[in-house]
């Protein structure tokens, strides 16, 4: 009995995060860049300070997606909220980079969302506070890289 009210209050916690409400939020000061690389390109999202935040990578070869965003340890999930969709993805932690990394395929509606975003696109990983950062044209290149 005690096992199944963990996993109810697990999944209230993850609704509650995902259900977070970021319209207001205003974006981190930063930067986008874009690269060609050789397995496909990449956009990142450095803060003020030059610090990477978020990167989003194509890789051609898969036709794949993936948006890893800097972090500490690992969470089941990494939540992305735009302004026209909300949804809580499986996440993979890669310790030796410190980067938490969601896997799309090319034309995921998630992807759309976030490119058409209107003024901000948040990222939340449990209880730390939402990297919410502007939609701008860098991660659109790298969406379309993987659909050409």
């Amino acid at each position: 009995m005690r096992l199944q009210i963990a996993a109810a209050l697990a999944l209230l916690a993850v609704s509650s995060a995902e259900a977070q409400d970021l319209s207001t939020a205003a974006p981190v000061a930063g930067s986008w860049s874009y690269a060609p690389m050789t397995d496909g390109s990449e956009a990142v999202f450095a803060n003020d300070s030059g610090m990477p935040q978020l990167w989003v990578h194509c890789i051609r070869a898969t036709r794949r997606v993936s948006i890893s965003r800097a972090a500490t340890a690992a969470a089941p999930l990494l939540n992305v909220w735009t302004s026209s969709l909300a949804k809580g993805l499986p996440s993979s932690f890669n310790p030796t980079s410190g980067r938490l990394t969601i896997d799309l395929a090319n034309y995921d509606p998630l992807l759309d969302a976030i490119v058409s975003s209107r003024g901000r696109v948040g990222f939340a990983v449990g209880a730390q506070p939402p990297l919410v950062v502007p939609p701008w044209a860098e991660p659109a290149r790298v969406i379309e890289d993987c659909r050409a």
